[in-house]
């Protein structure tokens, strides 16, 4: 039995060696398959640092280069890594060639996809919205994360107009980054590594309709969702009331547009900081049916540099939908109070000196004035007195020439 068994374990152990080397040649060689059924694939390769890029080879023996690929190929590139996305792949056997590393296996993803919730249809300049986008492959969740740390997601805004492509590129509106999406745990963003990507939004953008575009901006993938939005004026505002006496406190009153704010959702979070470092939190809402909801801030007389900030939250009348709009640190000062009588005086006095010197400058450009005018009688009395003299001395030059003339012509004159 041991006898019929040996051959037959010498027959298993020269498969098993066999299909190691296979597995190992495959590795050295830095092969790997494509399924004809993969429309789009992304290959993850790690090669020693500071390394040149790899050269991929096609099943048919037709490269890629780093710097010459078709249309269909996207690379990106650093010193130790390539990622390279390619549509529609050629089925078979491909071939990474180049410093690869042997302690990281080519990652490979299938059928990338970005998906998105949808933006509301109406916005608020102003206001801030989390806003999720995902990443799968082959329909399932991507947790690459070598991958997803390069994937750098990003919102643009562009100002709508009609045809847009057909204008000439100078004439396009340019295109406003509003946000940049994170997987990384931290922010809004839930977990980090789960293919989830979440961005704080800051809608401020002007009122308008604006094409939403979500992109790569590493290029990485070029799969660009897109959909149109109506951005609002802001519903809301917040009105700083100052105190000037001490002991009434300062008041913030927040207030949400008719027709737009659901009456009674008007809440507000505030932080207050005073020259001394201290920090006061201060929350409020507004009645039931009310627009409008008001808050304190204790006013003890300190004086220096005061600020406040902090959130206000609504929600939307026509959708329901809540509203968050961050404001931004606002600073006032708190100074000695000043003698109103005194100040009076003091202003009085100051605008008896200005009408004086008013009325000086006024005296002094009024006998500039006449100085200039009897200069100027003086200057053309002289040059018409000039004239009239010039003109009398050549009437009698001429009248005397004419006397002295008659005599000579009579004793030209024949004799009878």
């Amino acid at each position: 039995m041991l006898r019929m068994m040996l051959p037959i374990l010498g027959l298993l152990f020269s498969a098993w060696v066999f299909a190691s080397q296979e597995s190992s040649m495959s590795l050295l060689d830095n092969r790997f398959r494509v399924d004809p059924s993969v429309k789009q694939m992304t290959f993850v390769i790690y090669r020693a640092e500071n390394s040149q890029p790899v050269v991929l080879v096609r099943p048919d023996g037709k490269k890629y280069y780093a710097t010459r690929f078709p249309d269909n190929v996207r690379w990106y590139q650093e010193p130790s890594m390539d990622i390279i996305s390619v549509d529609n792949p050629m089925p078979g056997p491909w071939q990474a060639i180049g410093k690869v590393t042997p302690k990281n296996k080519i990652k490979l993803i299938s059928n990338l996809k970005l998906s998105s919730e949808a933006l509301p249809m109406r916005l608020f300049e102003g206001e801030e919205i989390k806003f999720t986008s995902r990443l799968t492959s082959d329909d399932q969740p991507l947790v690459l994360r070598d991958f997803l740390d390069r994937v750098k997601l990003k919102v643009t805004f562009t100002k709508y107009i009609e045809n847009a492509d057909t204008l000439a590129k100078e004439a396009r509106p340019i295109p406003l980054e509003l946000g940049e999406f994170e997987d990384n745990g931290q922010g809004l963003d839930e977990q980090a590594g789960d293919g989830v990507f979440t961005v704080s939004l800051p809608i401020t953008a002007q009122p308008g309709k604006y094409r939403v575009r979500i992109t790569s901006g590493n290029g990485v993938f070029l799969r660009a969702i897109e959909q149109e939005v109506l951005v609002y004026p802001p519903p809301m505002e917040s009105t700083f009331i100052q105190s000037r006496n001490e002991g009434t406190p300062h008041q913030i009153v927040f207030s949400g547009e008719q027709g737009m704010i659901e009456p009674g959702s008007v809440a507000a979070h505030i932080e207050h900081k005073s020259p001394d470092g201290g920090d006061l939190v201060v929350e409020t809402r507004a009645e039931k049916g009310s627009l409008k909801a008001q808050l304190e801030i204790p006013y003890d007389g300190k004086l220096g540099n005061y600020s406040w900030a902090g959130v206000m939250y609504a929600t939307d009348l026509a959708n329901q939908r809540p509203l968050v709009f961050p404001i931004s640190k606002h600073t006032y000062s708190v100074v000695e109070e000043l003698d109103i009588a005194e100040s009076r005086r003091l202003q009085e006095e100051e605008r008896v000196k200005q009408a004086k010197r008013l009325e000086e400058i006024r005296i002094i450009q009024a006998r500039e004035d006449a100085r200039k005018r009897n200069m100027m009688i003086i200057v053309i009395g002289n040059i018409v007195a000039l004239i009239l003299g010039l003109v009398i001395w050549l009437v009698v030059r001429k009248v005397r020439a004419s006397r002295a003339k008659v005599p000579e012509m009579q004793l030209d004159m024949p004799k009878n």
